[in-house]
């Protein structure tokens, strides 16, 4: 899911510091478990994939229960809620950041649908490219998301028919999607999780104990419950979990073109992508930046938290000393989302602090992941020599960011974009800085550890895998369709309906 015209605002704000991603997927199939337990930590641990929305659908065979409300993880599920959410063997879990369709709690995920005489509840990561069009073969009543698109395909799918399975219309619907997209999707009794072909969105999977499984959009959720990473889901590749373990189905070739901006910034450096952990690709990048762009300084200091592991890695190949600059306060969040100028102004001195003593008279390397509308940079340049500093040399870990993302991640418009039109040093002296330094293409890519042909460097390159639209609307900014269950299988349960009896919960 992300905004046609993807925009992302690089800001240091309460919540959010850099660019992110649309939103975390979780699943489980674990027969015995506390499964809703297991995707509320889950989610936990996918928070910074997604701030503004959460849910859990959660089926013990026969019927679903979902809850789903506006705000963070922690804000949306306690001990109330996750109460009558337990008892069943099968969950799916997301937490959204509101990039296609309005920021309200009826586009909350996971979308219900009907699935035969049942139901299906579906999460989803990324962003697909031909929505319009699937749209159109659904009718005029069929608006929304392209998330509730996908789900509205499926039960057409099984619509008149008892004979064919959900993975069956799985493999027919996901092989007319084009775009980025991890889906993790369950029905009464089994759990499913699909990678596009390209494998934009990263998605594995993880064994819990002798006979659960479990689906995440990153490695780094697996370990917070306890499940041990099997693999990745494979690009073009879909899988069933149910009772008789897992099974695996092809609905396209493979042909990886796996996000770059992962091992910059989107990933939590605990996660694994393709056998490489993400931190260690940071710092790898930190290590190529020092060599591509020296600076004769005192003191490597990074932009927290989102620079620090690049620059481990410029002090190490540098030989400058590493250190703190810069106090975050740790109880303000990850706020890039908030669209207004001033709260961007703001958020960083709410979120940063400089050490004076540290910085006053230094020469300064200050280290961070990427620049956007250079915003961030222009107000951090300005703190840094309010606090003294003697000179500021900024680093950044990739190249600048010059095209739009259309798979699923929130950068701005193009003609917001610091880079566009503008060279080097132009925005070295629009930031206030004594000098500016990317990382190369060749520098990132290969930190990664991944080969180029495998990867998508579009928003640095303009060279996008997948085809766009040659018109990418604006942000489509409607209601949801009303979620449409089989009969009698789903009780979705409001915010106003969870401090009643469980019997009277409904819309």
């Amino acid at each position: 899911m992300a905004r046609g015209d993807g925009r992302l605002g690089h800001d240091l704000l309460p919540q959010h510091p850099n660019p992110a991603d649309a939103c975390g997927v979780f699943g489980v199939y674990a027969p015995g478990e506390d499964v809703a337990t297991l995707t509320y930590f889950g989610l936990y641990a996918l928070q910074h994939r997604g701030q503004e929305s959460a849910g859990i659908a959660v089926s013990n065979g026969s019927r679903f229960l979902v809850y789903k409300d506006m705000g963070l993880v922690a804000q949306v599920f306690d001990e109330q809620v996750l109460t009558p959410l337990r008892g069943g063997h099968i969950a799916v879990g997301h937490t959204r950041y509101s990039t296609t369709g309005a920021s309200t709690w009826q586009n909350a995920q996971p979308t219900l649908g009907p699935a035969g005489g049942g139901t299906v509840a579906l999460a989803h990561n990324g962003n697909l490219t031909n929505t319009e069009e699937l749209r159109a073969g659904l009718g005029a009543a069929r608006t929304g998301t392209d998330t509730s698109v996908i789900t509205a395909l499926l039960g057409e799918e099984l619509r008149g028919t008892s004979t064919r399975s959900l993975a069956e219309a799985a493999i027919n619907v996901m092989g007319r999607l084009r775009g980025a997209f991890s889906l993790v999707f369950a029905d009464e009794t089994a759990l499913y999780g699909a990678r596009d072909p390209h494998g934009v969105r990263p998605l594995s999977l993880g064994r819990l104990g002798s006979c659960g499984w479990v689906l995440a959009s990153e490695t780094a959720a697996l370990d917070i419950v306890g499940a041990e990473a099997v693999r990745e889901i494979d690009p073009g590749e879909l899988i069933r979990i149910d009772e008789h373990g897992v099974r695996s189905f092809r609905f396209a070739d493979a042909d990886p073109k796996g996000c770059v901006f992962e091992y910059v910034y989107l990933a939590r450096p605990d996660s694994r992508i393709a056998g490489t952990t993400v931190h260690s690709a940071r710092v790898e990048m930190g290590r190529r930046l020092a060599v591509e762009h020296p600076a004769e300084a005192d003191l490597v200091m990074p932009v927290p938290e989102s620079g620090t592991p690049a620059a481990i890695g410029y002090a190490e190949a540098s030989g400058i000393p590493y250190g703190h600059g810069l106090v975050k306060n740790s109880y303000v969040g990850r706020t890039f989302i908030q669209p207004s100028q001033t709260m961007r102004q703001l958020g960083i001195r709410l979120k940063l602090n400089p050490l004076r003593e540290i910085i006053e008279g230094r020469r300064l390397v200050v280290v961070d992941d990427t620049i956007v509308r250079g915003n961030t940079q222009q107000a951090l340049v300005r703190m840094l020599r309010d606090a003294g500093a003697a000179q500021v040399h900024v680093r950044i870990s990739s190249p600048p960011v010059k095209w739009a993302c259309y798979y699923g991640i929130d950068f701005a418009t193009r003609d917001e974009l610091i880079a566009t039109g503008r060279g080097v040093a132009e925005v070295r002296d629009r930031i206030g800085a004594d000098s500016l330094g990317h990382l190369s293409l060749a520098g990132m890519v290969a930190a990664s550890g991944q080969s180029q042909q495998r990867l998508c460097t579009a928003c640095f390159t303009g060279s996008y895998p997948i085809q766009v639209p040659s018109e990418v609307a604006g942000p489509i900014d409607v209601a949801a369709p009303s979620e449409v269950a089989g009969p009698s299988t789903v009780d979705v349960m409001s915010p106003r309906d969870v401090r009643q009896p469980v019997g009277s919960a409904g819309r």
